[in-house]
């Protein structure tokens, strides 16, 4: 008999396992959004209405013999899932793939994809308005969010904010150097070793005009502010046993096989894991591959296997055509390789092929 597998999570660790294990398994891919969200392609939707409706794929054309569930899990123990709707999904192996929630508008809060789309269109509309803009979170975020404004409005004053004394502190010094180079180029001002103070109270994504003192005594003036950090990993459905591999920060533990710890048929691939940081998307990408391949060796169908983080890289756009990154064995990449391998389209033209459209 074939073997039920529940993939909770359809991003992007969760579809890679999905597709991976279609053809040797019944797969159940549990996620309650309408659509796949690519909210790699997210900061860019935030600055250009035209271009949001471009991030959400329809989830239907993914797999040929696995079914999709809308719906999301209220409590996961070994070898069930219990939906929100109140039905039960028994399952031989479950994979944990909920991820991360980010603050907007690098993933949007509602589950539908017409308001979620809305959602970009009202956000497009109040970067419009202001004319200075405060990006709280100097990591990868807030940069991209800096580049795309700059590319669509190169007039507007923006300012990255953050608490480190140098943006990118885990990264190479000659990454850190070309990235602030093409930032002075397109004029954004970067205010390193401050942060807003926790009293502020203007909301993120009002045009709302105020000025604040940071945390380190600037003074600082705008008309809207965004916040580019934080994530919380989405794991409070574990129930059982597995409540036990779950730590204070929300992430599950987990063995270098993948699987959760003390479980022999729960695995977890992402956000959620407690391997690597910072977290990406390739990782994910990558925990899927080592997920399925040890879900085919139980069924007898390969080898088991281990995961070994890969070298570190990145690659971080400034708008379309600008941006840099490095990779192992390569160096850092300048804006050409950058606007090449991700930021022209950043990966929608691969995602499209994913998903069969």
């Amino acid at each position: 008999m074939r073997q039920t597998v529940a993939v909770v999570g359809g991003g992007y660790g969760g579809i890679e396992v999905a597709r991976a294990l279609d053809e040797v398994a019944d797969v159940v891919l549990i996620e309650p959004r309408e659509d796949f969200h690519h909210n790699a392609a997210a900061l860019r939707a935030a600055v250009r209405p035209d271009f949001a409706h471009q991030t959400f794929i329809p989830y239907d054309k993914l797999l040929v013999h696995g079914r999709i569930e809308r719906d999301a899990a209220q409590q996961i123990a070994p070898g069930q899932v219990t939906l929100a709707s109140g039905r039960t999904i028994a399952a031989d192996y479950v994979v944990l793939a909920t991820g991360a929630r980010h603050p907007f508008p690098g993933k949007p809060a509602e589950l539908d994809t017409a308001p979620a789309i809305a959602s970009y269109v009202e956000v497009q509309t109040r970067i419009a308005a202001a004319d200075r803009i405060v990006l709280a979170g100097a990591g990868p975020i807030g940069l991209e969010l800096a580049g795309e404004i700059k590319a669509e409005w190169p007039g507007k004053e923006v300012i990255l904010v953050d608490p480190a004394p140098a943006i990118l502190p885990e990264r190479s010094a000659e990454l850190r150097t070309e990235i602030e180079r093409q930032l002075a180029d397109l004029g954004v001002t970067l205010v390193l070793g401050a942060a807003l103070p926790a009293s502020f109270k203007v909301a993120p994504g009002d045009v709302a005009p105020f000025t604040v003192e940071l945390t380190d005594g600037r003074s600082l003036s705008a008309d809207l502010w965004l916040r580019c950090y934080g994530a919380d990993p989405v794991s409070d459905y574990l129930a059982g046993s597995l409540q036990t591999a779950r730590l204070s920060n929300g992430r599950v533990r987990v063995e270098d096989s993948l699987r959760v710890h003390g479980h022999d048929r729960v695995y977890a691939v992402g956000d959620i894991t407690d391997i690597e940081e910072p977290k990406q998307a390739v990782a994910a990408m990558a925990h899927a591959a080592v997920v399925a391949a040890n879900i085919k060796a139980d069924l007898g169908l390969g080898e088991p296997t281990v995961y070994e983080p890969p070298g570190s890289s990145i690659l971080i756009p400034l708008g379309p055509s600008g941006g840099a990154g490095e990779h192992p064995g390569m160096g850092v990449l300048g804006s050409e390789p950058t606007a090449q391998y991700k930021g022209a389209d950043l990966l929608l033209g691969h995602y499209a092929q994913v998903f069969n459209r």
